[in-house]
């Protein structure tokens, strides 16, 4: 194993203690509770975990296994709060955060139709990954059909992510030389990208007051005697 270990270059280097020490621990708890509702970097130390398995550092298929069985589980739980508890909370509080019944309705037709591609698919979106389950809880889905695309939607996951930091990790070198290269770069695009939006966001919100304005004075003109 040893003569197989690639050391990690800069400041991945100082992770080496904690991943050799809690590196499937920290992979089944962290995934765990980010599949469950609380916002923690899941995604982030299952590819981190997957990096350190493609320098050699940990064994790769356990870390897949232990994310598989730590995002199913996650999203388990989350289903089961979301049956238990997730009725009672939109009748007594979801007013408070714009889920009126009528919302709520539309939202339990859309799952019944929908909820299985939902659940498959939401772990790569954030905000979906942590809530889906919950979701799908109160919405009432079958448990059955749930488990299955939640079973589904945690062996895709995990084999992209897990797929993705494994090679990466198998060329770390590489690739955080790359990264080092390239980093003003991405964040001088990912700067005008975000700025580009904004603008269009600025301009349609003009668009839209002025078409109001003038729809309101046509109107005012109308009901002028």
């Amino acid at each position: 194993m040893s003569a197989a270990t690639t050391p990690l270059p800069g400041a991945l280097a100082g992770l080496a203690p904690l991943l050799d020490h809690y590196g499937y621990l920290a992979v089944a708890l962290l995934v765990l509770l980010d599949n469950c509702g609380i916002p923690v970097p899941g995604q982030t130390v299952l590819i981190l975990a997957s990096v350190y398995a493609g320098s050699g550092h940990l064994d790769f298929a356990a870390v897949l296994v232990i994310a598989v069985a730590a995002a199913t589980l996650g999203n388990s739980l989350g289903y089961l709060i979301g049956h238990t508890g997730g009725r009672a909370f939109v009748h007594r509080w979801g007013r408070y955060v714009l889920l009126t019944p009528a919302r709520m309705e539309r939202a339990d037709a859309f799952f019944a139709r929908q909820g299985g591609k939902v659940v498959a698919v939401a772990r790569f979106v954030d905000g979906l990954r942590q809530y889906n389950g919950i979701i799908a809880g109160t919405t009432e889905m079958p448990w059955r059909r749930f488990a299955v695309f939640n079973l589904v939607g945690a062996v895709l996951w995990t084999a992209v992510w897990g797929t993705f930091g494994y090679v990466a990790g198998a060329n770390i070198g590489t690739v955080y030389r790359t990264a080092l290269r390239y980093q003003l770069w991405f964040a001088v695009g990912l700067g005008v990208l975000v700025a580009a939006l904004l603008l269009r966001q600025v301009l349609r919100y003009r668009r839209r007051r002025r078409a109001d304005g003038s729809d309101t004075g046509s109107q005012a003109a109308q009901d002028r005697p």
